[in-house]
């Protein structure tokens, strides 16, 4: 049975819950480009967002990070906007604005009062066909993610171990390489590689512009015809498969680098929803990989927390990790940082017993029902961010899913059985498809040399741009 006050709390907020998904009004137009309108008038607030299907996964060896680089340069000006101009324009208006790489998709968006946001939107469009690459703005701008590179992977030994961690599990695959690509493409791009991809990938017949708030549908849909409808649609790339190949036992990776603590994380293959569809099977295993990694990871009363580090005191921190959306085939991700008082090799057994747990043993029904509540409560209340709401219907857009699935969540989460868990348990988390990533941490020279102290915490995977 459902906690009684988590129930509450639900009910409380759905009393005050904004619009359905079922209030999107869709259109496309004659050029390709689809948009996606939630109208949302409890504040006259909006936010304007475009997504572009491309990312780091139609990378390859070379240009590895180019659309995280092209990122960079849509901000450096267009025919109409000299650099630095848009920002300013934004920032005027009284809104921020911010934008995103991904393996699958980049984003862009800009949230304003109710009464500006044609204003993003016309400039949005402007740069979807008129952008000024010159090389005066390219060349401090790749210096400028360089140093992002260094200071958010060469600097941060989670980061590399993370980054190590997916080059291993993955071979052929373009997750195998980040988003912001490797230090020695970076330092080799060209003004002209990123021309290409522009060229490319950004056209109306590739995006997705997602518009929610206090805005009538039909006024941003009549917006839309006139700042984009002009730009014509092109032919994209043909998107090779680039199918990762079967993986036929363990991997292993040991980081050796300057470090306070060690950290571990494993990761078995598994299908996400997009690749289940794409089968031709249906998305269950997907929803019942979401629950199983709750059950292990979701916050203080799960497994990991409550078992490894308040329990058994082997970690000081753990948690997992499941992709479900991804477009590719993707990981059943563990990480935890050992404490004091254990070792990585005590912690990974101990990882591992607990995944072994979940394929000999169902997960009883009042853990499965609170795990479910606490899945579908924290998108409830998710929801309730214009961002997030927008975001969620842009990418399911985006990789190919369409915006409607984000209805069915809730759903499918409750139909998930302990059963189910199971299940999926015992099909992928198997040491044949599983990869072990280890920080094996070097001394950290002090200001004396010394080495430094241990903080106590844990260290948390990186997240790509």
């Amino acid at each position: 049975m459902l906690k009684f006050n988590t129930l509450i709390l639900i009910c409380w907020f759905l009393l005050l819950s904004p619009p359905a998904l079922a209030d999107v009004v869709e259109h496309r137009l004659e050029n390709g480009l689809t948009v996606l309108v939630l109208p949302d008038p409890r504040a006259p607030v909006v936010t304007n967002q475009i997504w572009y299907d491309v990312g780091s996964r139609h990378e390859h060896s070379g240009i590895t990070g180019i659309s995280h680089m092209l990122e960079h340069m849509m901000f450096r000006g267009s025919a109409a906007y000299p650099p630095g101009e848009f920002t300013r324009i934004i920032a005027r208006l009284g809104g921020n604005q911010n934008a995103f790489t991904g393996q699958d998709f980049t984003a862009y968006f800009q949230v304003l009062g109710s009464a500006h946001w044609e204003t993003a939107m016309a400039m949005e469009a402007e740069r979807m066909h008129a952008l000024r690459l010159a090389e005066e703005q390219f060349q401090p701008e790749r210096d400028v993610v360089v140093e992002e590179r260094r200071l958010t992977r060469d600097d941060r030994p989670s980061a590399l171990l993370h980054e190590q961690f997916m080059a291993a599990a993955f071979l052929n695959s373009p997750y195998g390489h980040g988003v912001i690509g490797w230090m020695t493409d970076i330092e080799n791009y060209a003004l002209e590689d990123v021309q290409a991809w522009y060229d490319a990938w950004y056209a109306p017949n590739n995006a997705v512009v997602v518009v929610v708030g206090d805005v009538d549908p039909d006024a941003v849909i009549e917006a839309a015809r006139r700042h984009y409808g002009p730009i014509p649609a092109r032919p994209l790339p043909e998107v090779k498969p680039r199918t990762e190949v079967p993986q036929r036992g363990e991997r292993r990776v040991v980081l050796q680098v300057p470090a306070e603590l060690p950290h571990l994380m494993m990761g078995w293959k598994v299908p996400s929803i997009p690749t289940l569809l794409a089968s031709g099977a249906p998305p269950d295993d997907a929803y019942a990989l979401m629950v199983a990694a709750g059950v292990l990871g979701s916050g203080r009363s799960s497994r990991l927390d409550r078992e490894l580090v308040r329990g058994q005191e082997l970690a000081l921190g753990a948690g997992a990790g499941y992709g479900g959306y991804s477009r590719l085939e993707t990981l059943f991700t563990l990480s935890a940082t050992p404490s004091s008082q254990s070792d990585i090799e005590t912690l990974e057994q101990a990882l591992l017993d607990q995944s072994q747990r979940l394929i000999k043993i169902p997960v009883d029904e009042a853990e499965l029902q609170r795990v479910q509540a606490q899945v579908i409560a924290s998108e409830v209340f998710r929801q309730d961010s214009l961002n997030a709401r927008a975001f969620e219907l842009g990418m399911l857009e985006t990789i190919g899913l369409g915006w409607r699935v984000g209805e069915e969540y809730a759903e499918r989460i409750r139909a998930v059985t302990a059963e189910d868990v199971q299940r999926v348990a015992g099909t992928y988390l198997i040491p044949e498809t599983r990869t072990v990533a280890i920080l094996d941490p070097l001394p950290m020279p002090g200001a004396n040399g010394s080495t430094s102290p241990n903080r106590q915490g844990p260290q948390h995977e990186p997240s790509d741009h």
